[in-house]
């Protein structure tokens, strides 16, 4: 009677199994017994590979020797009941570690059924199809869970047609809700993609419903970045339909104390100096966010000099792909270079299309001092104004560069000439000497940038090729 076993087991439909407390079939008959045992008599020899007789295998009952009981609570109610998943434990050891632990470890298991209250079924049988055939079945509504699945059991190979899959259908739109999923399983390479497309299609990205469910620390991870390609004050926006969807996650009402006190340390990284004056009196000194004390000092920073420090960054969101690149073109700094109200001009040309976000420029001889100052970039021939700022600085009094930034990157295309200006208002200076015509900058990932610099003609406060002040240029390639 051992033999009937495997007869009775293969009749059934893959992962069924009889209703409990039902009686037993009665035994076949002898002469009816080769015909109930001919569907499954000999299949190994139906199948050519170790592949498909592994296959074939797979959520069965045959030779089975555990089973998993997956769907606990509402979503089994929903499903008819839980769900019992045929396996076998040398198959499922041979194919991972966990499942190698859980069987043959020190505290193995000598359990028939094994519950699984926290895996989806359809994601478990997606990891056991794989083990079992190397096939890979994952759509839309389970890849998160079977990426989920893949890691509990420890099968890299799955989880990388997982992060491969999510890739492939990687959008602005689901970027929000990928890269929330990528940074809670740890898939830095799918976190880094996500992050990549909101760089480069941010306003479709903040525009999607994912956006205003990411967690806190997503949002931060996001608004920390210099490469997010979208106006200040509209992100201000989205940030604050975050925070009114957050305070209904909750359970708060919609205040400006709750969404102030919802955003927390997120609301550092909005760049409020980088908006117009314009943009700041219509958006975020009307949203009730910002203390009446931060309101005014904003707007004393956007119309006076010299203007008073704030807590936010001025850094330039620049949306070109690379890091932060500066050339300096003096060799050696001296002191006392003074100032007018003339601007310090020099002219140069770039070999190849860059972005320039700002100046490094010298600061006071007598000390640590505030200077006034408005930097601009000119195209030479058509003696127009590519970018400005009315700004201000803080320097040590050492012989160092301090950096003054543009509020938007500015184009510069290669072989055109265009004019750096500064016009600082302030004591005494340190300046630059022995000067070069030519300075190339070189990164291991891209080819050099060749900078040329000719004096400007006019006056131009005693700034040439040899001395003076713009000392770096600050920029992206």
């Amino acid at each position: 009677m051992a033999a009937m076993g495997p007869a009775a087991a293969g009749d059934q439909v893959p992962g069924a199994e009889a209703e409990p407390g039902s009686s037993p079939p009665p035994p076949p008959l002898g002469p009816l017994l080769p015909l109930q045992r001919e569907p499954l008599y000999n299949w190994q020899a139906t199948k050519a590979s170790l592949k498909e007789r592994f296959a074939f295998l797979f959520n069965s009952e045959l030779l089975s020797d555990v089973r998993f009981v997956l769907g606990k609570g509402r979503s089994a109610a929903a499903a008819g009941g839980p769900q019992r998943i045929p396996a076998h434990r040398f198959v499922l050891a041979a194919g991972s570690a966990v499942f190698d632990a859980m069987f043959n470890g020190g505290m193995a298991t000598t359990s028939a059924e094994i519950e699984l209250p926290d895996v989806e079924p359809a994601a478990f049988l997606a990891l056991l199809r794989f083990l079992y055939s190397d096939e890979v079945q994952i759509g839309p509504e389970t890849v998160m869970t079977t990426l989920y699945t893949a890691k509990k059991y420890a099968v890299p190979a799955l989880e990388a047609h997982c992060v491969e899959f999510l890739t492939k259908h990687l959008r602005a739109d689901n970027a929000f809700m990928l890269l929330t999923q990528a940074r809670l399983f740890d898939e830095p390479q799918l976190a880094s993609l996500c992050l990549d497309t909101i760089d480069k299609s941010t306003v479709d990205a903040i525009s999607a419903e994912g956006f205003t469910d990411i967690d806190i620390d997503t949002l931060c991870a996001v608004l920390e970045r210099d490469t997010l390609s979208i106006r200040e004050s509209r992100l201000f926006g989205a940030v604050v339909r975050w925070a009114e969807a957050e305070c209904q996650r909750q359970q708060l009402p919609v205040t400006f104390a709750n969404k102030q006190k919802v955003l927390g340390k997120a609301l550092s990284f909005i760049r409020f100096p980088l908006m117009t004056i314009e943009e700041f009196a219509a958006g975020p000194a009307q949203s009730g966010i910002l203390s009446d004390r931060e309101v005014v000092n904003l707007f004393l920073h956007f119309t006076v000099n010299p203007k008073p420090r704030v807590e936010y960054i001025d850094r330039p969101r620049c949306c070109l792909r690379g890091k932060e690149c500066c050339i300096n073109r003096f060799q050696q700094v001296e002191s006392r270079w003074g100032y007018s109200g003339t601007s310090d001009r020099i002219r140069f040309t770039v070999n190849r299309r860059i972005s320039i976000v700002g100046f490094g420029l010298y600061g006071s001889i007598h000390g640590p001092t505030d200077y006034q100052v408005n930097i601009q970039i000119i195209e030479y021939e058509k003696k127009q104004t590519l970018g400005q700022n009315d700004t201000g600085f803080s320097c040590d009094g050492t012989a160092n560069t301090f950096r003054v930034m543009f509020k938007e990157p500015i184009e510069i295309l290669p072989n055109i000439c265009y004019t750096a200006c500064a016009t600082l208002k302030g004591p005494d200076s340190h300046y630059g000497t022995k000067g070069l015509k030519k300075v190339v900058h070189e990164t291991p990932a891209a080819s050099k940038t060749v900078f040329f610099f000719f004096s400007s003609p006019g006056n131009n406060n005693g700034t040439s090729i040899e001395d003076g002040q713009i000392p770096e240029i600050i920029f992206y390639t």
